[in-house]
């Protein structure tokens, strides 16, 4: 083995360049997904009451579908009818489970919730949650 006749006079430095780049691209990431995900449930809708019901604070792969009377919002996208079946197909296939929480005004009809569900049920998404307020007055307990 060679051993070093000269010993290094120069001090070695570390470019930063680099890595500051790629921190602020991460900022810059996660400031611009943590807005784009507190839009699709800032939407104003007035949502139904619901006297009964347990509040959901599970930690899972969720999808919001937001439904007012003249327009179906997935996340905060506008998206026809037809095309949603096969977005949530391809959403659950590359997730594994998928839990789609519809929030609807409550002024629309069932009958334009009512393809909503069955398009779920073609993709396969058997986790469907319904977003309501609690009601103000007195409250009942949920029966098993």
């Amino acid at each position: 083995m060679r051993v070093p006749t000269q010993l290094r006079a120069e001090r070695l430095e570390f470019n930063m360049t680099p890595m500051i780049d790629v921190v602020f691209l991460l900022v810059i990431f996660f400031l611009v997904s943590s807005h784009l995900a507190q839009r699709e449930t800032r939407l104003d809708l007035p949502l139904p009451e619901a006297t009964t019901g347990i509040a959901d604070d599970r930690d899972v792969e969720r999808v919001t579908l937001n439904i007012s009377q003249d327009q179906l919002l997935l996340g905060s996208s506008p998206l026809p009818i037809g095309q949603l079946a096969d977005r949530l197909k391809g959403a659950s296939e590359k997730k594994g489970t998928l839990e789609l929480r519809i929030r609807a005004d409550q002024e629309v009809e069932y009958a334009r919730v009512a393809p909503v569900l069955k398009a779920a049920a073609e993709a396969g998404v058997w986790d469907v949650n319904l977003a309501v307020r609690r009601a103000s007055g007195p409250q009942r307990e949920a029966q098993p």
